[in-house]
């Protein structure tokens, strides 16, 4: 017998969204843990808001809904919006009952820069880490560290010099520039749209570009992120980040205490300042060797010695070290973050994070499925 094909709607629905989400979505995992470094947080949001006016947008589920924009490439918060009207699984994962508004575009935009001017994103990488169920899934002795480049939210026609001089009143707000036989550098020249934003290249004979650099400590066991950083594009940044991501993780007074451990990096970090501070923090060098040739033919000397270089573990770290750049592929092509929709280094920064934490959930339901 053919269906009938009636469009009429019910007037009332006893059907609970909690019974529309299969039993083995990943989702699910994922909420229940975000929910339980969420409540960890409390006291930390209670310290963002006022104690009497209106009731704004609830953190915890500002929270969850930016890491479904990182979750589904969603790329702009009005997209989300719309999604969200209708699609009953970022509604339960949310928290919004079927009944519930969802809020407009603006006010969660509003909503949101609470936060950017707060470490929470930070606290919740943290609190995904230290996890009961996360945290038996990480390396104690083997890690790995990289750096990457985040494109700032500004065109190479707002650099600037300081003092003004290059400035036509006449010309319009996205008039044409000619940069030829113009020396342009950090020292004399600034965006005027984003002016923490510096002007950087990776290497020689490569491209000049406005940017941040967005910095990452994986664990060797099961490629999980235990420490992120964003900071102004310069020279030594990969460096210093580094190390004081190692210090969080691992105190700097607590080194003399604790056993060895080793740190796996690409060739940039193979320079004598850098392994210095490493020894000093009980840290063996898995630093890949930089050996090439300088501009009077010698072959450079490298800061790595030969008993580290021996061992058959230096070559293990070797291999690892290049999943990092699955956590860099990810939050940049897959969660947005090549090129940040945000100004200022406190608000990228924060973007940054939250994006590198929703990278480890969603690692988290294979991994504890297999473990």
């Amino acid at each position: 017998m053919r269906g009938s094909d009636d469009a009429s709607g019910e007037l009332f629905s006893y059907v609970s969204i909690e019974d529309k989400i299969e039993a083995n979505h990943p989702l699910r995992l994922i909420r229940e843990i975000v929910n339980d470094c969420l409540s960890k947080m409390s006291r930390d949001f209670d310290g963002l808001y006022a104690t009497d006016g209106r009731p704004s947008i609830a953190p915890e589920r500002l929270l969850r809904a930016l890491l479904l924009q990182a979750f589904y490439s969603i790329r702009s918060e009005r997209q989300l919006m719309e999604q969200m009207e209708f699609n009953l699984l970022y509604r339960w994962f949310v928290g919004l009952s079927p009944d519930e508004p969802v809020w407009d575009a603006s006010t969660f935009s509003k909503n949101r820069d609470r936060l950017l001017v707060a470490e929470v994103s930070s606290t919740l990488l943290v609190q995904i880490v230290s996890h009961r169920r996360v945290k038996r899934l990480l390396s104690k002795d083997h890690f790995t560290v990289d750096g990457t480049m985040i494109n700032a939210f500004a065109s190479m026609k707002s650099f600037h010099r300081k003092d003004g001089e290059d400035d036509d009143p006449g010309a319009g707000g996205n008039a044409g520039r000619s940069f030829r036989g113009e020396k342009r550098s950090n020292k004399t020249h600034e965006s005027k749209t984003d002016p923490d934003a510096r002007l950087f290249r990776k290497g020689n004979g490569r491209e000049s570009r406005l940017c941040y650099l967005g910095h990452v400590l994986m664990e060797n066991r099961n490629g999980l992120v235990v420490g992120a950083a964003l900071t102004k594009a310069s020279g030594t940044a990969e460096c210093e980040a580094a190390l004081c991501m190692l210090d969080q993780h691992r105190p700097f007074s607590d080194a003399k205490a604790v056993r060895r451990i080793t740190l796996g990096g690409d060739k940039l970090f193979d320079r004598w300042d850098f392994v210095k501070a490493l020894k000093q923090r009980k840290i063996t060098p898995h630093i890949a060797i930089q050996g090439h040739k300088t501009k009077t033919g010698k072959r450079r000397k490298t800061a790595v010695d030969k008993r580290t270089t021996r061992h058959p573990g230096y070559g293990i770290s070797q291999v690892v070290r290049k999943r990092i750049e699955e956590v860099f592929g990810w939050t940049k092509y897959a969660a947005g973050q090549r090129q940040t929709k945000f100004r200022g280094l406190e608000r990228v920064q924060h973007s940054f994070n939250l994006t590198v934490a929703a990278y480890n959930l969603i690692r988290l339901p294979k991994l504890l499925a297999n473990g």
